[in-house]
C-alpha cells in the first residue's frame, strides 16, 4: 500500500481508524469458510444430485435459488446493524447469529441424499428444501453486516480496497476448496460425502469465529445507538434509498451481471460429465481453473490500480464483463464442436474476465455505499447480487432441462447455448453501467 499503515488515518463517527494489512486478512479469513461452504453446496452436492443420482436439474437449481426467497433479511439486517446492536454488539452479534444457521444446516444435506438413496423422495426434498431456507437465511443475515465490518476497518479511501481482499480471498479458496474436495471424492461415495459434511461444519465454523473475534469497533455515537431499526424504519429507509435512479440504475447492473456470470454454476460440472464424460474429481476442478485465473488477475488488479478513486473504476469493470463475454462464447463454441481441448482455455478466459469484473466491481460497490448507512446500501447490494446469483444458477438448470429434455436436443448443442445466452447477458450489463452516475452519487453523499 501505499501510505504505511500507522499514517493512514481518518475519523469515522469519531474513532480514528488506519488501514492495517493484518487486520484487514485476518477478517478476509471469514470468506475461507464461505468459500468451502459454496462449494460444498453448489458444486459438490449439486453434481451429486445430478450426475450420480440422476435428479432434474431444474429442481436442484430451483433448491438452490429458493434460499433467496428470503431476501428482505439481508437489507433488514443490514439496516438494523447500522442502528441497533445486537446483545452489545453492533456487527459480530448479527455475523455469528446467521453463521451459526448455516452451521446447522450441513447435517440435514446429508440427510437429504441419505433419503433420496433410499428412495424416499417427498421426504428428501423436504429436508433438502429445509437445509437449503436455513443456509440462504443464515448467509442473508450475515453477509451485508461482515461487509459493513470490513468497510469500517479502512478509511473510506481504503474500504474498496478492504472489501476487495476480503473478495480475493473468497474467489481464492473456490478453486482451493474444489479441487481439495475434488481429490478427496473422486468418485461418489456415501460415506466420503458424510465425513466431507461434517468435515465442513467445523471447518467453516472456525474460520468464521476466528475471523470476527475482538474485531468489533465501539458505537460510533449514542445516536446511531438509540435509533429504533424496526421493520417499518427499515421499510423507510429501503424506500428512500430506492428512490434514487442511480441507486435503481447501479441494481440493475449489478443483477444482470451477476445473472449471467452465474448461468454457468449449475450446468459447468454436469457439462463435463454429460458431454465429455469426465468423472466426479475432474469436473470438480472446473471451478479451480476459473477461480485460479480470476485470483491471480485480482492480484495484479490490487497493484497496478490500488491508487486510483473506486467511483472511476467503471471503465474497468466494462473490460472485464467483456473479456467474460468471451470466454463464455469460447465455451459455447467447447460444447458445439465438441472438442475437449478448448475447455481449460474457455474457463481460464472467464476467470480473467472475472477477476478485472470482481476488482473494479466490489470497488464501485463500495463506492454507492454511504458511511452513515452502509449496512442498509451493502444489505441492498448483497440481496441483488445474492438473488441474481441464485436465480442465474436456477435459469441455466432450468434451460438445461428444456433444451435436452422437453426439446430432446443433444446436450452439446443444449449446454452451449446456456453459454451463448450468458454472454449475450455480460455484453448487456456492461451497457447497463454509467459511469459518470456513480461518480455524481459519490460526489453527493460524501
Amino acid at each position: 500500500m501505499e501510505q504505511p499503515a500507522n499514517i493512514l488515518q481518518t475519523a469515522v463517527g469519531g474513532t480514528a481508524v488506519s488501514f492495517n494489512i493484518w487486520r484487514t486478512l485476518r477478517l478476509s479469513s471469514f470468506q475461507i469458510g464461505s468459500a468451502t461452504a459454496d462449494i460444498l453446496t453448489a458444486s459438490v452436492w449439486n453434481r451429486v444430485m445430478i450426475a450420480e443420482l440422476g435428479m432434474p436439474a431444474t429442481w436442484v437449481g430451483l433448491l438452490l435459488a429458493l434460499q433467496y426467497l428470503l431476501m428482505p433479511i439481508s437489507f433488514w439486517a443490514g439496516h438494523r446493524s447500522d442502528t441497533r446492536p445486537l446483545a452489545g454488539r453492533r456487527r459480530v452479534s448479527y455475523i455469528w447469529l446467521g453463521r451459526g444457521l448455516v452451521v446447522l444446516s450441513f447435517p440435514l444435506l446429508g440427510m437429504s441424499i441419505a433419503l433420496f438413496e433410499d428412495g424416499d423422495m417427498t421426504q428428501g426434498w423436504l429436508v433438502a428444501l429445509v437445509c437449503f431456507l436455513l443456509f440462504g437465511a443464515g448467509k442473508l443475515f450475515s453477509g451485508s453486516v461482515y461487509l459493513a465490518l470490513v468497510r469500517e476497518s479502512a478509511p473510506p479511501t481504503k474500504q474498496g480496497i478492504a472489501i476487495g481482499i476480503a473478495e480475493t480471498v473468497l474467489i481464492a479458496f473456490f478453486p482451493i476448496m474444489a479441487i481439495a474436495y475434488g481429490r478427496w471424492m473422486e468418485h461418489y461415495d456415501p460415506q466420503t460425502f458424510a465425513t466431507m459434511i461434517g468435515f465442513t461444519a467445523v471447518y467453516c465454523a472456525f474460520w468464521w469465529f476466528f475471523a470476527t473475534i475482538k474485531s468489533e469497533r465501539p458505537l460510533a455515537t449514542p445516536a446511531i445507538a438509540s435509533r429504533s431499526g424496526g421493520w417499518s424504519e427499515t421499510t423507510g429507509k429501503f424506500k428512500s434509498v430506492w428512490a434514487d435512479g442511480r441507486v435503481r440504475r447501479f441494481f440493475a447492473f449489478l443483477f444482470v451481471a451477476t445473472f449471467a456470470a452465474w448461468m454457468q454454476d449449475n450446468v459447468l460440472e454436469p457439462f463435463g460429465a454429460n458431454v465429455f464424460g469426465m468423472p466426479t474429481g475432474q469436473t470438480t476442478r472446473f471451478t479451480g481453473y476459473w477461480g485460479g485465473a480470476t485470483l491471480l488477475v485480482l492480484i495484479a488488479s490490487f497493484i497496478i490500480w490500488r491508487k486510483r478513486q473506486p467511483e472511476t473504476l467503471s471503465g474497468l469493470a466494462k473490460v472485464g464483463l467483456s473479456i467474460m463475454a468471451v470466454g463464455m462464447m469460447l465455451l459455447a463454441a467447447t460444447s458445439f464442436s465438441e472438442l475437449r481441448h478448448l475447455l481449460e482455455i474457455s474457463l481460464l478466459v472467464f476467470g480473467g474476465g472475472f477477476g478485472l469484473y470482481t476488482f473494479s466491481g466490489v470497488s464501485l460497490m463500495a463506492a454507492m455505499s454511504p458511511t452513515r448507512d452502509a449496512g442498509a446500501y451493502l444489505g441492498l447490494w448483497t440481496v441483488c447480487i445474492l438473488v441474481s446469483k441464485g436465480l442465474g444458477t436456477f435459469a441455466g438448470g432450468l434451460l438445461r432441462d428444456i433444451f435436452h429434455l422437453e426439446l430432446d436436443w443433444s446436450f452439446a448443442l443444449s449446454y452451449g447455448l446456456i453459454f451463448a445466452i450468458a454472454a449475450a447477458g455480460l455484453v448487456l450489463a456492461a451497457l447497463l453501467l454509467n459511469g459518470r452516475q456513480v461518480i455524481s452519487f459519490v460526489h453527493e453523499h460524501q
